[in-house]
């Protein structure tokens, strides 16, 4: 499947949130790190920040990034730090 079908919901490319998904705070940013299964059984970097607005409402941005992995964990730890520096350069302009 080509990445763009996976990156627009043409597959199983991990756009459903899981229940169990790890998550990370960062400065009141929910990181929920959702690494897929790329070409060649690696991992692809994925996450979705989100943040609650006053309202009771839910902001995502979800990212993607070429960096794959062999280990699942190393994922999450790159998603999270990606994530954190998203957040520290952008902040809520991410949502715009």
């Amino acid at each position: 499947m080509s990445f763009w079908k996976k990156l627009f919901g043409g597959g199983n490319s991990g756009a459903t949130l899981s229940a169990t998904a790890p998550t990370q705070e960062h400065k009141g940013f929910i990181i929920t790190s959702t690494p897929f299964k790329a070409d060649g059984g690696q991992w692809q970097l994925c996450g979705v920040i989100s943040l609650e607005t006053p309202e009771g409402g839910k902001q995502e941005h979800r990212f993607v990034r070429a960096d794959k992995f062999t280990d699942v964990d190393q994922a999450h730890d790159i998603v999270f730090q990606k994530g954190r520096l998203i957040i520290d350069q952008q902040g809520k302009s991410i949502f715009s």
